[in-house]
């Protein structure tokens, strides 16, 4: 975990970035179920924090980062994710948490894990909902190229699957109260450029200036953000607009 803190991957469990971490934890916990027995690719895995829920199924990591895999006790290749160096039909399980809205043309990931899932297996999507995370018509976070709400994970996936289910990932009030206090300063931050002159600033500066803010607002002692767990999250088919998270469950792959 020596690695510098950034915002395009969850990198540490310590202090204020204890909620986002556990938040993606869930994420791996919910998915678990779905899958059957077999191999699992974990697909842009970043430091494979939660790759033991998926136990006892054999899984593979795969990251555009040499450094994100160094030191995982498990299979790893690194690897762009739009390009999976694996024969067709080699996995029974896809999973893909938060990854899919870091590259421009996310078809190509959908299109590449359906070809690498055999015919009976289930891939699952985890994203952030673009409704509920920075702002509905702009994408604040500098390493995100596009985001979703249910509807558009959805027809994203349904290109390269024959079914498709939606559900979204909700906090309890613990975990929603800080998330809402972030929020809250990040619209007032956003307050000081009415017009948006922030779309102006090139992509790397925004990025230097996205991580400098996010270790800065999250290396406050905040005993609030210490005790929220993987089990203040759920997963629910309702409500969708108003979830942290939407995902899709997808199985029958168009290969």
């Amino acid at each position: 975990m020596g690695a510098k803190i950034t915002g395009e991957r969850v990198m540490t469990p310590e202090g204020g970035f204890n909620p986002t971490w556990q938040r993606h934890v869930a994420a791996y916990k919910l998915a678990e179920p779905f899958f059957g027995p077999g191999q699992l690719l974990d697909l842009g895995c970043g430091v494979g924090h939660s790759f033991d829920l998926l136990a006892p199924r054999k899984t593979i990591g795969v990251d555009i980062d040499p450094g994100a895999l160094e030191g995982q006790e498990r299979e790893t290749v690194v690897a762009d994710m739009r390009r999976i160096p694996f024969e067709d039909g080699s996995f029974d399980s896809v999973l893909s948490v938060h990854s899919v809205e870091h590259v421009p043309d996310p078809e190509k990931v959908v299109a590449e894990v359906s070809r690498v899932l055999r015919p009976e297996g289930v891939a699952v999507f985890v994203t952030p909902n673009r409704l509920t995370f920075g702002r509905p018509d702009e994408i604040i976070d500098p390493f995100h190229f596009i985001e979703f709400d249910a509807a558009q994970l959805e027809a994203l996936c349904r290109a390269g699957f024959r079914e498709v289910e939606t559900s979204g990932i909700f906090g309890t009030s613990r975990y929603m109260s800080i998330h809402d206090e972030e929020r809250d300063r990040l619209d007032r931050l956003l307050g000081r450029d009415p017009l948006r002159l922030r779309r102006l600033v090139p992509v790397s500066a925004k990025q230097r200036l996205y991580d400098f803010m996010l270790r800065r607002s999250r290396s406050l002692d905040d005993p609030r953000a210490e005790q929220i767990t993987a089990d203040d999250f759920r997963l629910e088919s309702e409500g969708l607009d108003h979830c942290l998270d939407v995902v899709a469950v997808c199985r029958g792959p168009r290969q």
